[in-house]
């Protein structure tokens, strides 16, 4: 026997969990009719302020802060640990942090309380999973074996159950397996480098600003916690990054502290130090009938901007968007012809801004020809110009662009 659904969504993180509390909360779906699928969903609600120090953190923009406030998560969120940041500096190499070349982008100048807000991976699937156990939705542990296509259905068998759905959404990550059983294939591009993520401490106080430089072979952030450490994501060549991870901890500080100019003076480990190898994915579709995929299932960007968690939220909003236009209009939420409408409008959003990461990397962070110096240039033109500083923070704070109802 088959227990059957509306949405079956396959993945328990932040971007699927989402995606299935805006479908009951603004797509009008039962949300016992909405199941979410992971091999890893706990028994008991963790207490969120007891839960251990996550070194994964995002830079939440202004339009996430809104989805996640419609999804009646965002209060156990920024309740927990959650370090909003009021500047962000971004400068090169070849130029001093505090010098008249540096970009800084202040809140105040926009008329902002903050740019956005930095938060736990953990915590934000914790008040996430907290939200759909209050909103009632159905959690299955279980690991996604197999994915049939049925008259009017996705047959899912997993590990725990076999489940018919009208929708499945794959929110597994950039393994995404239902991205593989559906036959929607990706294109993967090594960078060729790796991010070394930690926290660590500062001689100098954050000033609850995130702080970017670009290397000339790699990028490194430092983005503000609450409690006055740093987070750390350190993106470099494959090669210098992996003996960075395996030196002591006094010969890793030297180093760290020598890429940042030391703009917070002496740095020290807080915490082990995390490897994540980077990659572009791109999807070639996002949709298929009665399949569509969101977040790292669909794209993976680099994350020099910060922006993974961004889209991901963005891709959840507009899909749930794009159904309860359909469902209002009486069709069948799974047909292809309707989740086209969300493919053409996330997947243009999200090629550009990748285009655009990968243009920063190319240029600013590891560039080193003509047109790579003259990028870098460009910067403190950035810097002088009130409008073109604006449309810059305006696309990083999520504000620009075809926004989804939640995130408005």
């Amino acid at each position: 026997m088959s227990a059957e659904y509306e949405v079956a969504v396959v993945g328990a993180g932040p971007i699927g969990l989402a995606a299935a509390l805006l479908l009951a909360k603004r797509a009008g779906i039962a949300p016992e009719r909405i199941v979410i699928v992971d091999r890893r969903i706990p028994a008991v609600l963790p207490d969120l302020h007891a839960l251990p120090v996550d070194l994964r953190v995002f830079a939440l923009s202004r339009a996430s802060e809104k989805i996640l406030r419609a999804t009646d998560a965002w209060g156990d969120i920024a309740a927990t640990r959650a370090s909003p940041f009021e500047r962000m500096q971004v400068w090169h190499a070849d130029v001093p942090p505090h010098g008249g070349d540096a970009l800084l982008f202040d809140a105040a100048e926009m008329g902002e309380r903050d740019l956005g807000v930095v938060a736990e991976n953990s915590v934000m699937q914790a008040a996430l999973l907290a939200a759909a156990r209050r909103a009632g939705l159905i959690l299955e542990t279980g690991e996604l074996e197999s994915l049939e296509r049925e008259r009017g259905f996705m047959l899912l068998r997993t590990t725990g159950a076999s489940i018919r759905a009208r929708l499945v959404i794959g929110a597994d990550g950039a393994q995404s397996r239902v991205r593989e059983l559906a036959g929607l294939f990706a294109r993967r591009t090594d960078y060729g480098q790796v991010a070394i993520v930690a926290m660590i401490s500062t001689a100098k106080p954050h000033q609850h600003t995130a702080w970017q430089r670009f290397l000339g072979d790699g990028t490194l952030a430092f983005l503000p916690l609450a409690d006055g450490h740093s987070s750390i994501v350190w993106s470099l060549p494959t090669a210098r990054a992996e003996k960075l991870l395996s030196v002591p901890p006094q010969q890793f500080e030297r180093e760290l502290e020598q890429d940042f100019d030391s703009a917070l003076g002496a740095v020290r480990l807080a915490s082990e130090r995390l490897r994540f190898p980077l990659w572009r994915i791109s999807a070639d579709h996002y949709v298929s009938e009665r399949v569509a995929l969101v977040g790292d299932a669909a794209h993976v960007v680099h994350p020099l901007a910060g922006q993974g968690a961004n889209l991901g939220l963005l891709d959840a909003a507009a899909l749930a968007d794009v159904l309860a236009a359909g469902i209002a209009a009486g069709e069948d939420l799974g047909a292809e012809r309707i989740l086209r409408r969300y493919e053409r409008w996330r997947r243009s959003e999200n090629e550009m801004m990748s285009a655009a990461i990968d243009a920063f990397d190319r240029l600013l962070a590891r560039g080193s020809g003509r047109v790579a110096q003259l990028a870098q240039r460009g910067m403190p033109w950035v810097g002088r110009s009130s409008i073109v500083k604006r449309a810059f923070i305006e696309r990083a704070m999520g504000l620009t662009g075809e926004l989804p109802a939640a995130a408005r």
